[in-house]
């Protein structure tokens, strides 16, 4: 028989609840938190069942109880992981300040767990914590004038831009880790190639060389704000629009 690959019915969430006969003394929330502390230290490659069951001294049988496989640990993981999302509340902060402050949130979640850019998507994200957060930005969202398809539009441009910054910053903080050097080190090396290279692409190369100086790691933080800033700004535009 072939294996079943939907990821909707596959979901760990879609299953309905176990009776607790035969339930091990290790609770769901340890295992989940085990099983991050690896993810986090290790990366998606040092989780497996037998690992996980070591680290909590009780053997993978405790582990299957919960879930049937490490697709459906992760799931709990990642939902576990968004629940340290903090989410503003509008009434008091306003609909931008607390978009905004979701989406910085969810860069800065990702970037203390940066194996879970490798497993957005895979499955449906509609744990408690995910839904938590979804259901938020959604009523955030509606309250400031957003209707229909265009809250659908905004939640997943501003969940884009927080997945794209966080992916690509944590990528080369990982290189600085691998070659044991800094960004500016990393920099640095650049400069024969594109000095080599200037006449083919002197737009670049002449940025680059009055610009390389810059702080690339504050950049990078500076360049995430600058993008939310903006996004915020054309939705405010278009719900200016839609009140005229």
């Amino acid at each position: 028989m072939p294996r079943n690959t939907d990821p909707i019915t596959n979901s760990v969430w879609m299953r309905p609840p176990r009776s607790r006969r035969g339930k091990p003394s290790l609770s769901r929330d340890q295992i989940v938190s085990a099983a991050i502390e690896l993810l986090d230290a290790k990366g998606l490659s040092g989780l497996s069942m037998r690992r996980l069951g070591t680290k909590l001294g009780a053997g993978a049988t405790s582990v299957y109880w919960y879930v049937a496989n490490k697709d459906e640990l992760l799931e709990l993981a990642v939902d576990e992981i968004l629940g340290e999302v903090d989410i503003p509340d509008p009434a008091v902060v306003g609909w931008r300040a607390a978009v905004s402050g979701v989406i910085q949130g969810l860069r800065s979640v990702i970037l203390r767990h940066v194996w879970i850019t490798s497993v957005f998507g895979f499955r449906p994200a509609i744990g408690p914590q995910a839904m938590r957060m979804s259901d938020r930005v959604v009523a955030v969202l509606t309250a400031a004038g957003f209707e229909g398809a265009e809250v659908a539009y905004a939640s997943s441009l501003l969940m884009s831009l927080a997945i794209g910054s966080a992916t690509t910053d944590s990528a080369l903080h990982m290189a600085t880790v691998r070659s044991g050097k800094t960004v500016t080190e990393l920099v640095e090396e650049m400069d024969p190639y594109l000095h080599r290279v200037a006449s083919d692409y002197p737009s670049y190369v002449t940025w680059w060389s009055e610009n390389k100086s810059m702080d690339i790691e504050k950049l990078q933080k500076d360049s995430f704000d600058f993008g939310l800033e903006r996004l915020l700004d054309g939705l405010a535009i278009r719900l200016e629009r839609k009140e005229r």
